[in-house]
């Protein structure tokens, strides 16, 4: 066995929802810490079947360049936190499925960050899904930071 340390992974579920800042800095600052890294995880929506395979490849390639675009701008603001470039997690499918299905195959992965939604409709389906039928059975701890706090608030508790 060995006694080398092991990096916290903390992971971040990229979205386009305002509270991913919230979720990014807290995450970031966390890893910087405690000498850990931060994983971002950017889950595509499956292409509506189509008649010919030659379309849905397309709109999958499509869909992989957004992604990677979006993820792109995240990694860069996680660079510039924490000087270590994030780890990288592509899936397409459900977002609460591949979330789980990865904390599942990964042990690197330490914690969960996710922010709440600020609005009147709720935390948001991610974090309310996993709270109510699933903290029960994750291997890791789940951190869940207001959407609203400021980088101010977000520093003086990370």
């Amino acid at each position: 066995m060995s006694d080398a340390p092991v990096d916290r992974v903390f992971l971040v579920v990229v979205d386009e929802t305002p509270e991913l800042r919230v979720a990014l800095r807290y995450a970031c600052r966390r890893a910087k810490r405690t000498g850990g890294r931060v994983a971002l995880l950017y889950v595509m929506e499956p292409p509506e079947p189509q008649q010919w395979e030659s379309i849905g490849d397309l709109m999958r390639e499509e869909a992989r360049e957004k992604a990677e675009a979006i993820v792109s701008r995240h990694a860069d603001q996680v660079v510039a936190a924490t000087g270590l470039p994030p780890i990288l997690h592509f899936r397409e499918g459900g977002r609460r499925e591949q979330l789980l299905k990865l904390l599942t195959e990964d042990p690197s992965i330490s914690v969960l960050v996710l922010a709440a939604g600020t609005g009147s409709e709720g935390p948001g389906p991610l974090v309310s899904s996993i709270v109510s039928k699933y903290a029960g059975t994750l291997r890791v701890p789940l951190t869940i930071v207001p959407g609203s706090l400021t980088d101010a608030q977000i520093e003086a508790i990370s």
